[in-house]
């Protein structure tokens, strides 16, 4: 008789975005010719760059010829793109990064789970909360117990270790979703040498480290020293690039990162190798011209919207008075629900009385309860008319 995975009914309804998805549904139904200005959603607005454009319709063109078509691809990643995010550690981060330590994926999110066949069941993993839920239901989803760090205000949501909450995985994801909050280099050397320490690996999520602005703040963990005996590092173009709709990502697990004298780089390899039949051509080339002189510049044009968006959220949010953390260098703001309301009462109060749509803070863990995340990827003029709405409705 067939068993099924028995663990996947451990796993806790997903009401986040199908609420969020309900309550949308409904209001429109009643309110058909009112505008929602949506500040919620983690997906981007605005297209992929001219010269990614240019470079896939290249790709595209390869494929209609003899001398130029490719089929399968390498399964851990094209050569020339291995080595473009290679040349990009080096020359943009300063961080030394082989090629045959890149590993091209179809994006982080994908990577954030199948990661997890590196690891035995009986491993526990921390998670730091508030988190991306998938952190929590892939490791449920594998029978793997779960240790919960609780973050707040009082340590900017981004807390050093603490010795007495141990697991040998850890997440953590700087700049944050969905604090918003980044990790110093003091914070991240000290995680590096608990994890070094108690022979734990870090996963660390740099989904969103395009948006940082403050030099002090690293963009890789692999800026810390010690980090490539204990740490992976997945990395995605989503919100770097646009390519949420066009899906790419990267990891890098470098080659002193070995347990139990098995070299996780060469675990990694023969996964892939077992797993996969590698990413699209077309959507290498275009993920190539990412890291070009000309697409640097591009991307950075637009990731220059979305920090607007999030200055003018910013601005509002201290007009009034209230507390937030993220925005600085991050695409998400975290804030503390004002009024003493509830997560999910001010969701409804804020679609009630602007149409404004963002996600309550209770659906990234309970310490989310109380506050509330706002996303700077909407359109900007939406968001320039959402942040009035915020002041009109909130003022004294």
């Amino acid at each position: 008789m067939l068993l099924p995975n028995m663990n996947y009914a451990n796993l806790q309804d997903s009401y986040l975005f199908y609420n969020i998805s309900q309550k949308i549904s409904a209001y429109s139904h009643n309110n058909s010719s009112i505008h929602l200005y949506k500040l919620g959603i983690g997906d981007v607005s605005l297209p992929l760059c001219s010269t990614v454009i240019s470079a896939l319709h290249s790709a595209v063109d390869d494929q209609s010829e003899k001398a130029t078509f490719n089929g399968y691809m390498p399964e851990c990643g094209a050569p020339f793109l291995r080595r473009a995010i290679a040349d990009y550690y080096k020359n943009k981060r300063g961080v030394q990064v082989g090629e045959d330590e890149v590993f091209v994926s179809s994006g982080a999110s994908d990577e954030l789970g199948d990661i997890l066949d590196l690891f035995d069941v009986r491993n526990s993993a921390l998670v730091i909360e508030p988190a991306y839920p998938a952190y929590v239901d892939a490791n449920i989803i594998a029978g793997r117990r779960i240790v919960h760090l609780a973050s707040g205000e009082e340590d900017g949501y981004a807390p050093y270790p603490d010795e007495n909450v141990k697991a040998d995985i850890i997440y953590i994801c700087s700049p944050n979703n969905p604090t918003g909050a980044v990790f110093t280099r003091e914070k991240l050397r000290a995680w590096v040498d608990f994890a070094n320490r108690n022979g734990s690996v870090i996963l660390f999520d740099a989904a969103y480290e395009a948006f940082i602005e403050e030099d002090e703040i690293p963009h890789s963990i692999f800026e810390i020293e010690g980090a490539r005996t204990c740490a992976v590092e997945i990395c995605s173009l989503s919100k770097t690039a646009g390519f949420t709709g066009t899906r790419l990502g990267y990891t890098v697990i470098p080659k002193e990162l070995i347990r139990n004298n098995m070299s996780l780089n060469e675990m990694w390899v023969r996964n892939r190798t077992t797993k996969t039949n590698g990413v699209s051509y077309i959507i290498q080339k275009g993920a190539a011209a990412v890291f070009t002189d000309e697409g640097r510049r591009q991307i950075e044009k637009n990731i220059s919207v979305y920090k607007h968006n999030a200055k003018q959220l910013m601005a509002a949010l201290d007009s009034l008075g209230i507390w937030y953390c993220g925005g600085n260098n991050a695409p998400y703001i975290w804030l503390r629900c004002p009024r003493r309301m509830k997560s999910w009462e001010f969701f409804d109060f804020l679609l009630e009385n602007a149409q404004i749509v963002g996600t309550p803070g209770a659906g990234f863990g309970e310490c989310g309860e109380g506050y509330f995340r706002f996303s700077s990827f909407g359109d900007a003029k939406d968001t320039e008319i959402a942040a009035q709405k915020l002041l009109d409705l909130l003022k004294d």
